[in-house]
């Protein structure tokens, strides 16, 4: 429960709260996972190649099964640079973009060289995971936001005018900042979407996303969560396109039985609002999580992302024990990701236990450098 700015968690409480974040971060890169293998196909190239019902399984992508994308990557940066931001504040200092910024920076490494270099200080652990060096078709805005050392901001973004839909298949975790008021998440996600996309639909979107996922993660049924999101976008300046998408999402619920054709009716997902539209209105006709996922993925367009994003959500609904185990089993880079969801939630649930500043962890410290 939330008294003020003070989180106090019962153990009930914690282990709920770890089974949604495993879900959310686990069940993002599955349906990453699942989309990757026909990001740029056509739902009829889909159908000509894996049947009529469409891809029901992973299909090989860079050159395995349950292979991830950019998404999974700039996902588990955004919470380490969250960690990052909690662990910092003892110094005095409490700038979460700034932080958010440093790990988009660290990914921006593994986008360039071969592999982790032990002589970089304060990268931390993440950094240093070799898998993570891989190029996985990652966006343009993304690289180039991200190739220089100036931070976007809300009054001067990176690339003005995009607003591709790399800003909401990396921003479910700031949704698990429950301990934060609905509106300073809402915010945190959009000055971190800004740092590579500053179309206002690019960045507003990435807000609603963290919206959801935190009236999700607090336990709330999508429905109220999307209704919670768009009457934040009401106040935005510009919020038009994200709130229509939200709104067409809802409507198609009620349109007949899911299929991909209704999926096509909310666009291709390349675009911010379109992905996340087409992973809101999944996750509501879902009949389980499974079911989800493979409507998320099976149209014409942006799989990887949409999947991935309604990943996030149907993991944040249901937690880790709801996602396919097959799936979960063969996961590229499952350890690491288990191992950094466990890492945030142990960090919001128990983090003055672990670092103050006059104490810390050591440990934890070299996990999650001050630096």
């Amino acid at each position: 429960m939330t008294t003020g700015t003070t989180t106090i968690w019962g153990r009930a409480e914690q282990q709920d709260f770890r089974s949604r974040v495993r879900g959310c971060l686990l069940g993002g890169a599955i349906g990453d996972a699942l989309g990757a293998g026909v990001e740029f196909d056509s739902l009829a190239a889909i159908r000509e190649q894996h049947g009529t019902a469409g891809v029901t399984d992973y299909v090989p992508a860079y050159g395995r099964r349950g292979a991830v994308t950019d998404d999974t990557q700039m996902t588990l940066f955004t919470v380490d640079g969250l960690i990052r931001a909690h662990v910092r504040r003892d110094t005095g200092a409490w700038h979460p973009p700034t932080d958010v910024h440093a790990a988009y920076r660290r990914w921006m490494v593994t986008q360039q060289d071969w592999g982790p270099d032990e002589r970089r200080e304060g990268d931390g652990w993440l950094a240093r995971e070799e898998w993570l060096y891989a190029r996985r078709a990652p966006g343009n805005a993304c690289l180039s936001g991200l190739a220089d050392d100036r931070m976007g901001t809300v009054d001067k973004p990176k690339n003005p005018q995009s607003k591709g839909c790399g800003t909401v298949m990396r921003s479910a975790p700031f949704g698990l900042l429950v301990g934060w008021e609905p509106q300073l998440v809402f915010q945190l996600a959009v000055e971190c979407a800004a740092q590579t996309h500053g179309h206002p639909t690019g960045y507003l979107a990435a807000g609603a996303t963290a919206a959801i996922v935190h009236a999700l993660a607090r336990g709330e049924s999508l429905d109220h969560a999307v209704q919670r999101a768009l009457a934040q976008l009401a106040a935005r300046p510009g919020h038009e396109e994200t709130s229509d998408a939200l709104k067409r999402a809802l409507g198609a619920v009620r349109q007949g039985m899911p299929n991909p054709e209704r999926v096509e009716s909310l666009g291709e997902g390349w675009v911010a609002e379109e992905a996340l539209a087409i992973a809101v209105y999944c996750a509501l006709v879902a009949e389980d999580v499974r079911h989800g996922l493979l409507l998320a993925v099976n149209h014409g367009g942006d799989s990887d992302s949409t999947g991935a994003v309604c990943g996030n959500l149907l993991g944040a609904i249901h937690g880790e024990t709801a996602l396919p185990p097959t799936w979960v089993a063969e996961l590229e880079g499952r350890p690491t990701i288990g191992e950094l969801a466990d890492d945030f939630a142990m960090e919001m649930t128990q983090g003055p236990a672990l670092h103050s500043p006059g104490s810390s962890s050591p440990a934890w410290l070299a996990r999650y450098p001050r630096a």
